[in-house]
């Protein structure tokens, strides 16, 4: 399947500590960027969440929000019994040294970093919540960004047939242009000579059908269509083929444009390379 590079879910779920809300959204980019904004007390899992998605994205610049509200229960948080002691030993050799010193009190030890610890089996509850929250969050990210690509590439689809349909056009127009070339050439040739020499038009006619002889180019536009359907059915990381078959697209049909000594003929290089534009536009988004 093609994926877009755009997409969004997310997840919520209550569970005996708290509740956890996990989102995920993503936007075009040139590379995996990866974001993650979580709270400090599960940053410990940063790395097992990241190899997640990254296990699952090629490209484009991921947020990740996660949002954890602690259910205030009794017995929900407890102290951290041997940093206590710790401290208990520092504050009589504190004071020992220094008598005047002031000695903890209840809230300076409640306050000091890591005294308050959750529970080990609420943390592995959590823990395993969140890395099945993810698991869950990054199916339904991948089904949207599925949606997506399915509707750029049906729009990718309509634009190659429009583009194969105005190459088709053309075609019939580049004899029609070096006859009528030739007529008026024969004519202008009469006026100025009564004896015009055929030789001499067969060359004229011969240099001008070479200067706007577009075989090659439309020729060109055929097989890089069609390697685009072949790209666009086979599926998987395409955006940035389908990017180089742009420019490849977009140069065939500058040529055809420049080359061009019919209106039609111009029209539809125009034509054409609008709807290159369009598509370029569009497979930005594409993984």
């Amino acid at each position: 399947m093609i994926l877009s590079m755009t997409g969004y879910a997310n997840t919520s779920a209550d569970f005996s500590g708290g509740s956890l809300t996990l989102e995920l959204r993503s936007v075009n980019h040139r590379y995996l960027d990866i974001q993650l904004r979580m709270p400090e007390e599960l940053r410990n899992l940063e790395n097992a969440l990241r190899e997640m998605i990254a296990a699952q994205l090629q490209r484009g610049k991921v947020e990740c929000r996660i949002n954890y509200s602690a259910r205030e229960t009794q017995g929900s948080t407890v102290l951290n019994q041997d940093l206590l002691q710790q401290l208990a030993i520092w504050n009589q050799q504190v004071q020992a040294a220094l008598p005047d010193a002031r000695t903890l009190s209840v809230a300076d030890v409640l306050r000091w970093n890591s005294m308050l610890e959750t529970p080990s089996t609420a943390s592995d509850e959590l823990r395993t919540l969140l890395l099945d929250m993810m698991q869950k969050t990054l199916q339904e990210f991948t089904a949207f960004r599925s949606r997506e690509g399915e509707k750029l590439a049906a729009f990718l689809s309509e634009r190659q047939e429009k583009i194969e349909a105005l190459r088709l056009e053309v075609m019939p127009h580049v004899p029609a242009a070096i006859a009528a070339y030739e007529a008026r050439l024969i004519k202008r040739l009469q006026d100025a000579l009564q004896n015009a020499d055929d030789e001499r038009i067969r060359q004229e006619i011969t240099l001008f059908a070479s200067k706007i002889d577009v075989d090659e180019e439309l020729s060109r536009l055929a097989s890089h269509l069609s390697e685009m359907r072949r790209i666009l059915k086979q599926g998987g990381a395409v955006g940035k083929r389908l990017d180089f078959l742009m420019q490849e697209l977009n140069r065939e049909a500058n040529t055809l444009g420049s080359k061009s000594v019919d209106a039609e003929v111009s029209r539809s290089a125009m034509e054409m390379k609008i709807l290159i534009e369009q598509m370029r536009e569009q497979i930005q988004n594409l993984e």
